[in-house]
């Protein structure tokens, strides 16, 4: 966990103020919407289809178990009991009333929570891999970099008003799990051959109306330089990003428009000018804010304990244990997944009775830290593995130890037309259909690792582009109809999926996606063939086939 100081907590006090008294201004006219919308933007609010919409930081994922407890008291106490975790390790809170937006701002500011830049055209969230620190094989700690770039970046006033929105992603293991291909900047921590420290840089990558795959445009900055390229990236887009049209200010538009190499000449040429600046980071400055890191006192702990034998005799613990539970660096411990996609339930939700039950744990077994995915879960990174029994009855009891973590009912979704103002169709009923069709577990297992991602417009918040398969909402003649991609991936092989063919009406999304399941059933080579590779091995026909058959 990091430890906030005193400068942090007074910037985030600060922000609070400022905004209590714009809202303030808000309520008796002095500010018209569009006059506050600019400022609610930067502090996370957004206007959606029933009410505001509060966005809530959290910064590569980590949360304490203190912090988890505030997000349920704000869940409780000014929402409607419960809140959705994001894509980008966010939580959001649907049902907001603007006059209690600063007390409750005001109440995770006391637990060093905010919503600083969790939208507007600046610097998001900096995101990460959820299992970072833990990870085995893994470089080291990406979050002590997040956390560097999240200093930089907030408020920066060159910064604030981008172009358009900026997301940047860190991984630090072979195996992407903070999609950084799909980033406006991703970063890889690897080493070089002389055993340096760096960062392999991509940039242009991003999904919404005009998706692209992030390339490559430098192999290897050194871990010191990494701020002041990453500077040197903001200001060429800055300077040249489009702000006549909002569907093509993106980076990724213009990286495609220039051309990565061109690109990278101009990035190459503005950080030249910056020479050796005081950006440069010293090693003394890594290591202050690496050594703000605490991590867990563990015991020595063995490999397999007795606890861990006697329960692998209990059939719904080990389908669990085996799906829900991953290696942990440190022998004797685990890095547990909470499935937050139970039959039936919107992906992603988690009640504030929940978020109070998973602090509890988290402080019994987790050393009271709690992570938040991509694919919308949470995670305990330190159990150890005695305590793995005992922690799945607690789920179980909670609705928590589904063992469907990513197989074809550990679905991302975002809210879709049952809350945002921009969507055409709805997200989250295509989802609980598809969860009751494959509620089966052996079913689930059988079918093995299947993404499913679902969004309900073409600004992609629910990432389809990237789904093993996509659902894309879109409207025709008032109607909600849905277009099936099939073979995308978020991972280190990251790619766009391809369209199937035309959209099919609301009604038959889940047979369209029983019918290409059961078609890739039976196609795979073998039963390890996942159902990506398959698409890939193929292609597309046979899957479009077998949808279009009968339609």
């Amino acid at each position: 966990m990091y430890a906030y100081d005193e400068l942090d907590r007074t910037l985030i006090n600060e922000r609070v103020s400022e905004f209590r008294d714009q809202v303030k201004r808000r309520l008796s006219g002095e500010l018209t919407e569009d006059e506050f919308k600019m400022l609610r933007l930067q502090n996370g609010v957004y206007l959606q289809l029933h009410a505001y919409m509060f966005r809530v930081a959290i910064p590569y994922g980590t949360l304490s178990s203190k912090q988890l407890r505030r997000l349920a008291h704000v869940a409780r106490r000014y929402d409607r009991g419960y809140g959705h975790f994001t894509t980008r390790q966010n939580i959001q809170f649907n049902w907001i009333k603007l006059a209690e937006l600063p007390d409750a701002l005001a109440e995770l500011a006391e637990v060093g929570i905010h919503a600083m830049q969790t939208s507007g055209n600046n610097m998001r969230n900096v995101t990460s891999d959820q299992w970072a620190g833990v990870a085995p094989g893994e470089v080291e700690d990406p979050r002590i970099w997040s956390e560097i770039l999240r200093q930089h970046t907030t408020l920066h006033p060159e910064f604030s008003f981008l172009p358009r929105k900026f997301k940047i992603a860190i991984t630090a293991s072979e195996h992407d799990r903070a999609a950084i291909k799909i980033h406006d900047i991703g970063l890889r921590l690897h080493k070089n051959a002389d055993g340096e420290t760096g960062f392999e840089v991509l940039v242009g990558g991003g999904l919404g109306r005009t998706p692209f795959i992030a390339k490559t445009i430098k192999p290897f900055v050194h871990g010191r330089d990494i701020l002041s390229y990453v500077e040197a990236i903001l200001r060429v887009y800055n300077q040249y990003g489009r702000r006549d049209n909002i569907y093509k200010a993106r980076i990724k538009i213009l990286v495609h428009e220039l051309g990565i190499e061109k690109f990278a000449r101009e990035v190459d040429e503005e950080w030249r000018q910056m020479g050796h600046s005081a950006l440069t980071l010293d090693h003394s400055v890594i290591e202050e804010v690496r050594s703000r890191f605490s991590y867990p006192a563990y015991e020595k702990l063995p490999h397999m304990p007795d606890e861990l034998k006697q329960a692998a005799h209990d059939p719904l613990f080990e389908r669990w244990r085996k799906n829900s539970v991953a290696p942990h660096k440190v022998q004797g411990y685990s890095i547990v997944t909470l499935s937050l996609k139970p039959v039936g339930g919107p992906p992603g939700d988690a009640t504030a009775d929940q978020m109070d039950a998973i602090a509890d744990l988290a402080d019994k077994y987790s050393f009271g830290e709690i992570r938040v995915g991509h694919e919308q879960n949470l995670a305990l990174p330190h159990v150890a593995k005695r305590d793995l029994p005992q922690l799945w009855k607690a789920l179980d009891r909670l609705g928590l130890a589904t063992p469907n973590v990513n197989l074809v009912t550990d679905i991302i979704a975002c809210p879709g037309l049952d809350y945002c103002s921009l969507a055409n169709a709805r997200s989250i009923p295509i989802a609980q259909e598809l969860t009751r069709r494959f509620a089966n577990h052996d079913t689930a297992d059988m079918i093995g690792r299947l993404h499913i991602n679902i969004s309900g417009c073409i600004n992609a918040c629910g990432h389809h582009h990237v789904g093993h398969i996509g659902i894309l909402g879109v409207e025709k003649n008032g109607e909600e109809f849905y277009q099936i991609t099939i073979g995308g991936r978020a991972d280190e092989n990251a790619q766009m999926g391809v369209l199937i063919g035309p959209a099919v009406p609301y009604a038959e999304v889940a047979d369209v996606i029983e019918d290409i399941v059961e078609a890739y059933l039976a196609l795979r080579d073998r039963p390890e063939e996942l159902f990506v590779d398959t698409v890939k091995r193929l292609g597309v026909e046979p899957f479009k086939e077998r949808v279009y058959a009968t339609r």
